[in-house]
């Protein structure tokens, strides 16, 4: 069985979301773009750029988190980022000690960069739902479809440079998804 891939364009935000075989379908594959292209925007990401969602299972997130973290068993999301973190605009979930002197590869203009993949355990994001230990925090309960956006979008941080190692590192990024939270929960009741 193939993988579900969609190809989806948001100006300037180009979204490669790909559904490995036997995970379950939560929202539609537009609705997590749309949810990456807010956070791409939110975070000063430089654009025109590119970036991959792989929606997968546990299985593959363990495995994933072994060979790259060295943490043993599953976890809700991982991010491959591609650009080192002085690519991305200062901000306040940024520990100030990873900005260096170093410039980014720079492209041609008008070349899309390729910021960096996401994976997602759609697996850990019903689960996480469903027994009420959701929103980043372990203390949110709603839909599963709520969970894997919010997901996505911290993934979606953490290409971008932002990261919750330190205390106000976490305290910026916890801020920065309430409200892209808050946005997008309104622009969907207009909806």
């Amino acid at each position: 069985m193939k993988p579900a891939r969609a190809q989806l364009y948001l100006p300037p935000w180009r979204v490669e979301v790909e559904e490995r075989p036997g995970t379950p379908r939560v929202i539609p594959m537009r609705s997590l773009a749309r949810s990456i292209a807010a956070a791409l925007s939110a975070a000063g990401a430089p654009a025109p750029a590119s970036i991959d969602l792989i929606l997968s299972d546990d299985r593959e997130l363990a495995e994933l988190n072994a060979a790259h973290l060295g943490h043993e068993g599953p976890t809700d999301v991982l991010s491959f980022p591609l650009l080192p973190p002085v690519a991305f605009a200062a901000h306040s979930g940024q520990d100030p000690r990873l900005r260096s002197a170093v410039e980014p590869f720079a492209l041609p203009p008008g070349r899309r960069v390729h910021l960096g993949d996401i994976v997602v355990s759609v697996e850990r994001a019903i689960e996480q739902a469903n027994a009420g230990r959701g929103g980043q925090t372990g203390d949110r309960r709603w839909s599963p479809g709520d969970e894997l956006r919010l997901l996505v979008r911290h993934g979606t941080l953490h290409i971008c440079g932002w990261d919750h190692a330190r205390p106000e590192e976490e305290s910026a990024m916890r801020e920065l998804e309430q409200r892209m939270l808050t946005l997008d929960r309104s622009s969907r009741r207009r909806a």
